[in-house]
């Protein structure tokens, strides 16, 4: 019997496996696993996709031009070379689809977002892995790698699982070391919470070939929406958009995103108590002898002596109903990733920690 076969690579996919939410038997957990805003929704989104909800007969706007001078307007770019997509994986997906294929190689480094082989893999490109240093994104390493193949480059900066980021100086290296005909993407989900880091706008707006891609799914809580945008060059907008579908934003998704990238205010509060909360958690996890590396994101990687101590720490946040994100399949098998929350949320796994310290 004739079988339907699936394009090359399809089959290499590895099914997505998100973090836990729930722990049986118990109605109190705290969700630590998806690096989730612990202040919610911003609630002026919440405000205007209820406002929006009415009109969901409705199609969407298919230029999302009000979403793209929002974030214009607040961010000082020009509207024209933003795309917007059903959170950032969409708008990484166009990238892929428009400059790679078969035979292409496309590189990610060891610790990037784990979505970035599958993107690769429906392409039916080939994915490219290359070693970090010390949880750090080499670059050596990456210039090192590319090849005649080459199409793309895919950098996560702030990286995930590592919290680790890219000097400025180091990335401006990157950028200029990659040839202008490989795409650049610059992956900056987490540049909000990376001060002082501009997440590759001054490169996406001057270079050819670099593309800068942003999410709603953090700083601004609104992951279950799932809306994200790119700003690179115009040319490389223009092709992209060929590719996206003209309703692949809701009306709800639109009114909630640009009602929270213009609610600058509540972006400064979540920004400061992530940043002390981070600074006090990272001081316990050094406290009581667990390694960790500065964050420069919304959680924190704990490195314990090896798998079975990373094990026994996670059955403790178990215990006592935190949910927290084993990053085995990351490549840190003694690795647990902590989302930072607010000050009582922060208190609990501090205190779970300890007195898993003090027991063993």
């Amino acid at each position: 019997m004739t079988q339907i076969v699936p394009q090359p690579g399809i089959m290499d996919i590895e099914l997505y496996v998100g973090g836990k939410s729930a722990i049986a038997g118990r109605t109190d957990v705290l969700k630590l696993s998806s690096n989730e805003n612990p202040l919610g929704p911003v609630p002026a989104s919440v405000t205007a996709a209820a406002a929006a909800a009415v009109d969901m007969h409705r199609y969407p706007s298919t230029d999302h031009a009000g979403l793209r001078t929002a974030i214009g307007e607040i961010w000082g770019l020009e509207p024209a070379r933003i795309i917007c997509g059903a959170g950032s994986d969409e708008v990484l997906q166009f990238v892929v689809q428009a400059y790679a294929g078969e035979g292409d190689e496309i590189i990610h480094t060891a610790h990037g977002f784990s979505l970035y082989p599958v993107l690769i893999r429906m392409a039916s490109a080939t994915p490219v892995c290359v070693p970090e240093a010390e949880r750090r994104v080499d670059v050596d390493a990456i210039l090192g790698a590319i090849t005649d193949r080459t199409k793309i480059v895919l950098l996560t900066n702030p990286g995930n699982p590592t919290g680790t980021r890219l000097p400025d100086a180091e990335l401006a290296r990157l950028v200029d070391g990659i040839p202008e005909h490989i795409v650049l993407v610059i992956d900056a989900a987490y540049t909000e919470y990376a001060d002082g880091y501009d997440g590759g706008v001054s490169f996406a707006a001057t270079r050819p070939n670099v593309l800068m891609t942003r999410t709603f799914s953090k700083i601004y809580g609104l992951g279950g929406l799932r809306i994200g945008w790119g700003y690179g060059p115009q040319q490389m907008i223009d092709v992209m958009t060929r590719l996206r579908q003209p309703f692949n934003l809701s009306t709800v998704q639109l009114a909630a995103a640009e009602a929270a990238v213009r609610d600058t205010d509540w972006v400064a509060r979540c920004q400061a108590l992530n940043a002390d909360q981070r600074a006090r958690l990272v001081g316990a996890l050094g406290q009581l002898g667990i390694a960790c590396d500065p964050s420069e994101t919304n959680f924190v990687l704990a490195r314990f002596a090896d798998e079975a101590e990373a094990a026994s720490a996670e059955a403790a946040f178990v215990a006592d109903g935190i949910l927290i994100r084993r990053v085995t399949g990351y490549g840190f098998p003694e690795g647990l990733r902590i989302t930072v929350g607010d000050v009582d949320q922060t208190g609990r796994v501090i205190e779970t920690l300890t007195r898993w310290r003090n027991a063993a």
